[in-house]
C-alpha cells in the first residue's frame, strides 16, 4: 500500500470528568440534552402521559366497579358465607400490655398502685364509650327496638365491686375481668332447646336457664387451678339479653358484656382460667379457642 493512501486519525484527549458530564448534560455537537434529542425527548414524554393515563383510567374504572358492588354499612357476605363464620369468638379485657402481645396473663402485685393502674385505665379506657348515653335506646325484654337503633348498656347496674372507683378490684388483689362476644354481623344468639342442654353446662345454669340470655361461666382449667380460684361473682348478671343482638352496624352500638369477679383468688399462684359463652350455635372447641377464651391471672 502506497504511504499516501495510509489515513492518520488523530486521537481525541481524553476528557476529565466535568466535561464528560457537561457534555452528557448538553451536547452542541449533537444538540443532545442528556443523551437525547428534542424529538427523542418529546416521543418520550408523550408515550409516558398516554401510559399513565391509561393506568390511572384503568384503575379509576375498577375502583369505581368496587365501589358500586360493595355496601359501606353491610357486608357481602356474612355468617357461614363468610371468612369469619357464624360463631362468635369470646374475648377478655383488660389485655396484656402491647410489648407482651402474644401473652395472655393478668399478673400483679396487691397494694402496688404503680402495677395495678395499668390494669385498671385498660378497663376504663375500654368502658368510656359506655359513658355517652345520647342515641341510645334503653331496651328490654318488653320492648322492640328498630334496626337502626342500638341500645344503652347501664353501667349502673354492675356490682360497686367492678366499678372504676374501686379500680374493678386490682388495688385489693379481686380483680375483675371483662368478658364479651366478638361482633359478628347480622348474628343473633340462638337459645338451646330442653332437650340440648349441654352436659357440661355449669349446674347452676343449666336449673336456672332462660333461653332469653347468652350465658357466660368461667372456671379453672385444671383441678388446682378449679381449688385456686376461688368463688366468683357476674355482674351485672351472668347472662347477656338477647335484645343487644343482632349487631348490624348501627350508630353508637356498645358491645354487650360480663364482668367476671375473681373474690379471693390464691396468692402467689398462677391459675389456667377458662371462659366459654353459651348458646345453640356458639360452637366449641377448646383445641382451636371457639367459643371460649382462656388466659392466666396471678396475684402477688
Amino acid at each position: 500500500m502506497a504511504e499516501k493512501d495510509i489515513q492518520y486519525y488523530e486521537t481525541q484527549e481524553d476528557k476529565t470528568k466535568w466535561q464528560s458530564t457537561k457534555e452528557f448534560i448538553w451536547n452542541p455537537r449533537t444538540r443532545q440534552f442528556c443523551g437525547r434529542t428534542g424529538i427523542s425527548w418529546a416521543k418520550i414524554i408523550i408515550f409516558y402521559i398516554i401510559y399513565y393515563a391509561c393506568l390511572v383510567a384503568f384503575w379509576t374504572v375498577m375502583l369505581l366497579v368496587f365501589y358500586v358492588t360493595v355496601d359501606s354499612n353491610h357486608p357481602k357476605w356474612k355468617l357461614d358465607s363468610s371468612k369469619i363464620g357464624s360463631s362468635p369468638g369470646v374475648s377478655y379485657r383488660p389485655s396484656p400490655p402491647e410489648k407482651n402481645v402474644d401473652s395472655t396473663l393478668i399478673w400483679f402485685r396487691r397494694g402496688n398502685a404503680s402495677e395495678s393502674k395499668y390494669w385498671s385505665d385498660s378497663l376504663k379506657d375500654f368502658l368510656e364509650p359506655y359513658q355517652v348515653e345520647e342515641g341510645l335506646k334503653e331496651c328490654d325484654f318488653g320492648s322492640t327496638r328498630k334496626p337502626e337503633e342500638s341500645c344503652r348498656f347501664n353501667l349502673n347496674s354492675i356490682d360497686n365491686s367492678c366499678s372504676s372507683s374501686q379500680n374493678f378490684g386490682y388495688d385489693m388483689g379481686h380483680p375483675c375481668v371483662l368478658i364479651k362476644l366478638n361482633r359478628i354481623f347480622d348474628w343473633e344468639p340462638k337459645p338451646y332447646d330442653s332437650d340440648s342442654i349441654p352436659q357440661n353446662m355449669p349446674e347452676n345454669l343449666k336449673n336456672d336457664y332462660n333461653s332469653s340470655y347468652v350465658y357466660i361461666s368461667c372456671e379453672g382449667e385444671n383441678p388446682a387451678d378449679k381449688s385456686n380460684i376461688g368463688p366468683i361473682s357476674y355482674y351485672p348478671s351472668q347472662g347477656i339479653p338477647n335484645y343487644y343482638f343482632p349487631f348490624t352496624n348501627q350508630p353508637n352500638y356498645l358491645t354487650p358484656f360480663v364482668f367476671v369477679h375473681f373474690q379471693n383468688p390464691t396468692i402467689s399462684v398462677l391459675i389456667n382460667i377458662e371462659c366459654k359463652a353459651w348458646a345453640a350455635n356458639i360452637k366449641y372447641n377448646k383445641k382451636e379457642r371457639l367459643g371460649s377464651v382462656h388466659f392466666e391471672l396471678l396475684v402477688d
